[in-house]
């Protein structure tokens, strides 16, 4: 294993870098001083920049138009997206446009593919299941019916929903040939759907999604085995470089801070109480980082362990879920009232922080899950 960064992955980074040095993270209304959303749509001229800069395709091949990266740069350019709290689906329609190149058939690739390289059709994943606790795959059932599949349930909490042109999602099938599971790519104004909005903790707009016997034709539907649990790994590993960049942020602005507020005559920062907490958060940060690399390497070279890959996926997710929450509460609590200010944008971080746990799921479920990987697959 090499955490070097090659040369293609880091001009992603950089080109990531100057299209976000322009987003204000304060711009965007706080959720509490709004009825509803913060806004209807995502960032549309970020979007459109992300796709002139070739961001939106670096995971698509150069016969689709893309760059032919990894996850490994995708992860680089998420956590520079994190940074600035950017209103995009970067994470979901790169993960959905990567599973189809990775697992769907020729036509699908074709017709879809180029377009989504471009921005001009914008992809999302429905990953949380019915209620947010359960499999997503077991949400929605799926059964062939001639030259289609016919699809119904639900699925909750479905990220930048009425942003985008389709939703890629996990459904449940009878059939041994799948794997027990297909992957549909499902279009938000399609026959039989159904959208329902939530709103989640970053005041963005969710949406519930129905499905009442939707018809989608066999070529939107992925058949092959193994893709749902590929693309619900690609999704957790570039949440939790999100989590990285953001934590990053917040703990910048924490130390901006405490070097200029001053108490008895001194920086905060030159309190040994305040230098050990803001330690122990980039101990945080550094866990988190050595873990995320670990399974965007696992991912991005299929290289094979004494475990699968999602065991290092759980150990991402446990320091991630843990970490970003331990940032973000160390900053307010150094920030004092000002970081619940609503003119200031550390509040707005947090509530971001708190989707992304919520997102990522409780840890202690991650260390289960690892253990029961580890009684199946022993290391000695």
């Amino acid at each position: 294993m090499d955490f070097t960064f090659t040369e293609e992955q880091q001009a992603a980074a950089e080109a990531a870098k100057g299209v976000f040095a322009g987003v204000a993270p304060d711009a965007v209304p706080s959720p509490a001083l709004t009825a509803g959303a913060v806004a209807d749509d995502i960032d549309r001229a970020l979007w459109t920049r992300l796709a002139e800069a070739d961001l939106l395709s670096l995971l698509l091949a150069e016969e689709f138009g893309g760059a032919g990266l990894d996850p490994i740069a995708l992860c680089l350019v998420l956590c520079e997206s994190a940074q600035v709290l950017a209103r995009v689906p970067l994470l979901e329609h790169s993960a959905a446009a990567a599973t189809v190149q990775a697992h769907a058939g020729r036509e699908l690739k074709s017709a879809l593919l180029p377009r989504a390289g471009r921005g001009e059709s914008v992809l999302t994943v429905a990953a949380h299941g019915r209620t947010g606790h359960d499999p997503a795959e077991l949400a929605v059932t799926a059964r062939r019916d001639g030259d289609a599949w016919v699809l119904d349930g639900m699925q909750t909490a479905v990220p930048w929903a009425y942003a985008a042109d389709a939703v890629l999602l996990p459904a449940h099938t009878s059939d041994d040939r799948t794997g027990g599971s297909v992957l549909a790519l499902v279009p938000r104004d399609h026959e039989g759907v159904v959208l329902a909005e939530q709103i989640s903790t970053t005041g963005e707009r969710l949406g519930e999604l129905r499905l009442e016997s939707a018809r989608i034709p066999a070529r939107d539907v992925i058949e092959a085995d193994g893709a749902w649990e590929w693309l619900r790994e690609l999704l957790a590993t570039g949440t939790c470089a999100l989590a990285l960049g953001l934590g990053s942020r917040v703990l910048r602005m924490t130390s901006d801070y405490a070097s200029k507020r001053e108490q008895f005559g001194h920086p905060i920062a030159t309190f040994q109480a305040v230098a050990v907490q803001a330690a122990d958060r980039y101990v945080d940060l550094r866990a988190m980082e050595a873990t995320l690399w670990q399974a965007a390497w696992r991912i991005s070279s299929g290289a094979q362990g004494a475990l699968p890959a999602a065991g290092d996926v759980a150990v991402a997710k446990i320091w991630a879920a843990e970490g970003v929450r331990r940032v973000v509460q160390t900053a307010q609590h150094l920030h004092g009232g000002f970081g619940a200010d609503t003119d200031y944008p550390l509040h707005r971080y947090h509530a971001w922080a708190k989707h992304l746990e919520l997102s990522l799921g409780p840890a202690a479920a991650h260390e289960e899950a690892l253990g029961d990987l580890l009684a199946a697959h022993p290391l000695g």
